[in-house]
């Protein structure tokens, strides 16, 4: 049977890369040819349920990272390794790209794994109106066309104490319409300490420019007073804009003014007051040891004309943009052409209807994963990972408990964390290290995501959802495995690796 090449190419042996030493060819000449490693017995699911072609590509990508690893000193791996190795990259090919994963980081809102999860009853709220027709813009009543507004509007104010409401897809969307709506060509006032860059590298001066406003900057980044606001006022004036500084604190020598100082000046000269609130909390964080986090109704009641904040952050629903104020002032931007084009969904409009109503029933805190997760006291912490260090440790691996931090993060209470108990697995010894082990815990079904730090894979319990120990441990133990088939170490011994840190 015919070899897959094994050889330096002509290009090897010249100038541009070193030639191969005798035993980095032999180690070449060890590993399979393509038609032998797709024939092995451990991929005989894998025949069955994806085509042939798949299945060869698979093995020809596994082939040739295994080559690039030869070459770069590193023993070839072994059958048996290879073999799981081309069966988890058919099985990736079998799936849609976007996977559900393990958030082991300790990261609650973790932007990178989409935010907050949601409630039980906002998925099967979503699932009940996904498989069908719904009354989405048609009022049953009167049998005319109506709102997709209608459904949210009263829920909000109800819970806020806002005269109106609205809800668009995200809260930068908000933040547009409001801005188009209220000052479009004209000049909106913000303190120099607030012009914040959010995620993905969105600065509100962009976002202010693409509203059709003109920025206007006053104050210093660590000072600033209402008399810098006043100062700034003029004919051109459309707006005054406040944005809660969300992902980021400054702290010593500061100043700023209050949300109703800043109201009474801008209702002085007939203006509205604009506010990024970021994260829409709607329950005192104080309760749980945290910072305070402004929260929605606080506000409103300083005199705010026109709110904004996002629905998946500690509001703890889908991702949407949520506008509240003044009736008069929504009223207009209910009307504004932007709406049309970044207006909600069926589904998300449901979720976050679902989300609002634990919050009216007084069951949030139970009902919310976001706020479950906030709640969760340290005892019950430090007993599942113990649980989990138990099990690890009864498998032949090496962890323990250790003290940690969770961190709130996605935009809310920058620098504030909650006690917790980490599970702290050392692989050194297996030839690996941490950083080895927390890729194979990503790329594994199914995947976790967990912090690396001084040589040791960290699982937080306060972000794993207690149903999903069993499913966690069984990834770990799979991962370890694996090591044991893998390449000598690569030496990371440093702490955090690129891409596996989140905190």
């Amino acid at each position: 049977m015919k070899r897959s090449s094994d050889h330096a190419s002509p290009d090897e042996r010249g100038s541009g890369v070193p030639s191969l030493d005798a035993p980095s060819v032999g180690a070449l000449r060890r590993l399979p040819s393509v038609d032998e490693l797709v024939r092995q017995d451990g991929l005989g699911e894998q025949r069955q349920s994806i085509s042939h072609a798949s299945l060869v590509r698979a093995a020809r990508e596994v082939l040739a990272q295994a080559r690039d690893a030869v070459r770069a000193g590193q023993q070839p791996p072994k059958l048996a390794e290879l073999t799981r190795r081309v069966a988890l990259a058919a099985a990736a090919a079998r799936v849609t790209p976007l996977r559900a994963v393990i958030n082991a980081t300790g990261v609650l809102v973790n932007t990178n794994l989409g935010r907050s999860p949601l409630s039980v009853a906002a998925i099967e709220a979503m699932r009940h109106i996904a498989a069908g027709y719904s009354n989405l813009e048609y009022d049953l009543d009167s049998g005319e066309r109506g709102s997709r507004q209608s459904h949210v509007r009263d829920l909000l104010c109800e819970l806020t104490g806002a005269e109106a409401a609205l809800v668009v897809n995200n809260n930068a969307a908000a933040i547009l319409v409001a801005l188009s709506g209220l000052a479009a060509g004209r000049e909106v006032i913000v303190s120099r300490g607030e012009l914040v860059e959010i995620g993905g590298g969105f600065r509100v001066p962009d976002v202010m420019r693409q509203g059709g406003a003109r920025l206007v900057e006053v104050g210093t980044t660590n000072r600033t007073r209402a008399e810098d606001f006043a100062a700034a006022i003029g004919p051109e004036t459309g707006a005054l804009l406040v944005v809660h500084p969300s992902n980021f604190r400054i702290v010593g020598f500061t100043t700023a003014p209050t949300r109703a100082a800043l109201a009474a000046l801008a209702h002085a000269h007939h203006l509205p007051l604009v506010e990024d609130l970021g994260s829409g909390c709607l329950l005192p964080t104080e309760r749980w040891g945290l910072a305070h986090e402004p929260t929605p109704m606080e506000s409103l009641a300083a005199g705010v004309d026109v709110l904004c904040f996002s629905g998946d952050k500690l509001l703890g629903g889908p991702q949407a943009g949520v506008l509240l104020g003044r009736a008069d002032r929504l009223a207009q931007l209910e009307r504004h052409p932007l709406m049309r084009a970044v207006r909600i969904d069926k589904l998300t409009l449901v979720a976050l209807i679902a989300t609002l109503e634990s919050y009216r029933n007084g069951s949030a805190v139970q009902d919310i994963p976001i706020w479950r997760m906030i709640a969760m006291p340290l005892p019950v912490l430090h007993d599942r990972a113990a649980a989990w260090v138990a099990r690890l440790n009864a498998q032949g691996m090496r962890a323990a408990v250790v003290a940690g931090e969770s961190a709130v993060g996605g935009g809310s209470l920058p620098g504030e964390t909650l006690p917790t108990a980490l599970c702290a697995i050392d692989p050194r010894a297996e030839r690996g290290d941490a950083s080895q082990l927390a890729s194979e815990l990503r790329q594994g079904t199914p995947s976790v995501v967990a912090r690396v730090s001084r040589g040791h894979v960290l699982l937080d319990p306060r972000t794993v959802d207690p149903a999903a120990d069993d499913e966690l441990l069984a990834a770990v133990a799979t991962a370890w495995k694996s090591l044991d088939a893998c390449a000598p170490s690569l030496g990371h011994e440093d702490g955090a690796a690129p891409g596996t840190s989140l905190l």
